[in-house]
C-alpha cells in the first residue's frame, strides 16, 4: 500500500525540517516514505526527479517538499525537478497565504513552463504563454476560495503591455458573472505589489500567473512576518496536493541545528485540510505552531532554540491539545 504522505527532503535544511514534520506524521499516525528529489537526488541518480520519485508522488495523497538547490549544483538544475514535478502532477493552483490574505497563483504555464532558447546572434528568449483554459481553472479556483473567506478577488495582470495580460483580464472578467457574491478587482502587478507593501491588510485574495504570483508571494510573506514563516499548498483537480515552504535550502545553515522549521510544519497543516481529510488536526497542528513560535523560537525570530527543539514544543503543544 502507497504511504500516504511523499517525503521529499532536498537539499540544505530541507532534510531538517522535513525531519521535524515527520515527527509530527508520527505523532498522528499518519504512514510516510522518504525519497530522493533535487540535488540529492542529482548525486545519487543523476536526475533531481528520479522516476521512483514521481511514480510515489503520483500514489500518495500528498506530496510534502524540504528545499532544493546550493552552490555546488549546476543553477537551475535542482529547480528543474521541481517544475517537472508540478507539471507532471498538473497541481496548477499554488496557494499561499500570508497573514490574513491569500495569493492564489497559477503553477503550470507562463514563463516557467514556455519555449525557450538562444538565437544565433546571441539574444535570449523566455515565451510567456497561456490558453483561456488554463485561466479559467485557476481564476475558478480563487473565486471559490474568496467565496469561502471575505468575498473580494483582486486578479493580477500586466494588461496594460501584455497580450496575455490582456487575455487573462478577459477571462477573469467573464467569470465573474458566476460570482456574483465575489467582489471582483483588476490590479496591474506593479502598482499591487506596491500596494502590498503599504496596505496588506486591504486584500483577501489574490489571483495571478506563473511569475508574478511568484515575486507577489514573496512580498506578502516578506511584510506579513517573514519568508521564513511561509507556507504553501500547490493543488489539481483532484485531492492530491504539493506542500513546501517558500523559503530556501539555506546552505549556509544547513547542519547548524538553527532552521525554523515553522514554514515546512505550515505546510503538513495545510496538507492535512486540503489532501488528507483532517481539518481538525489542521488546526491543532497551527495552533502548536503558533504556541512554539511564543515559547521556543528560534534565532531567525529572536531566539535560541535549535530545529529539534522547536519541533519538540510543537509536538508538546500537540500533545496538551489531545489530552
Amino acid at each position: 500500500m502507497a504511504p500516504r504522505v511523499a517525503c521529499l527532503p532536498g537539499d540544505g535544511i530541507g532534510p531538517e525540517v522535513m525531519a521535524e514534520a515527520v515527527r509530527v506524521l508520527d505523532a498522528l499516525g499518519i504512514e510516510h516514505a522518504e525519497y530522493p528529489f533535487g540535488g540529492a537526488a542529482i548525486d545519487a541518480l543523476g536526475t533531481p526527479l528520479p522516476d521512483e520519485t514521481l511514480a510515489a508522488a503520483r500514489r500518495a495523497d500528498a506530496v510534502l517538499l524540504g528545499a532544493v538547490g546550493g552552490p555546488q549544483w549546476t543553477p537551475g538544475a535542482c529547480e528543474q525537478g521541481l517544475i517537472d514535478l508540478r507539471g507532471a502532477l498538473q497541481v496548477y493552483a499554488n496557494l499561499r497565504p500570508a497573514a490574513n490574505l491569500l495569493i492564489v497563483r497559477e503553477l503550470v504555464g507562463g514563463l516557467y513552463y514556455g519555449a525557450r532558447g538562444t538565437r544565433p546572434d546571441g539574444t535570449v528568449f523566455d515565451t510567456c504563454e497561456y490558453t483561456p483554459a488554463q485561466v479559467e481553472r485557476v481564476a475558478r479556483r480563487a473565486f471559490e476560495l474568496a467565496r469561502a473567506r471575505r468575498g473580494k478577488l483582486m486578479s493580477v495582470d500586466k494588461a496594460n503591455v501584455m497580450e496575455t495580460g490582456r487575455m487573462w483580464r478577459g477571462v477573469v472578467s467573464e467569470l465573474a458573472a458566476d460570482y456574483p457574491d465575489v467582489e471582483l478587482k483588476h490590479g496591474l502587478v506593479d502598482s499591487v505589489a506596491m500596494w502590498l507593501v503599504v496596505h496588506p491588510e486591504e486584500f483577501d485574495v489574490l489571483v495571478t500567473e506563473n511569475t508574478f504570483g511568484d515575486i507577489l508571494s514573496d512580498v506578502a510573506a516578506g511584510v506579513t512576518g517573514g519568508i521564513g514563516l511561509a507556507a504553501s499548498a500547490s493543488l489539481g483537480d483532484g485531492t492530491l496536493g504539493v506542500y513546501e515552504p517558500v523559503h530556501g535550502s539555506a546552505p549556509d545553515i544547513a547542519g547548524t541545528g538553527s532552521a525554523n522549521p515553522t514554514a515546512m510544519l505550515r505546510s503538513l497543516a495545510l496538507a492535512l485540510e486540503h489532501s488528507l481529510g483532517e481539518p481538525e488536526q489542521a488546526r491543532r497542528l497551527e495552533a502548536a505552531v503558533e504556541a512554539a513560535l511564543g515559547s521556543s523560537p528560534t534565532p531567525d525570530v529572536g531566539g535560541t532554540a535549535t530545529t529539534r527543539e522547536f519541533g519538540e514544543a510543537v509536538l508538546a503543544e500537540l500533545q496538551l491539545a489531545v489530552a
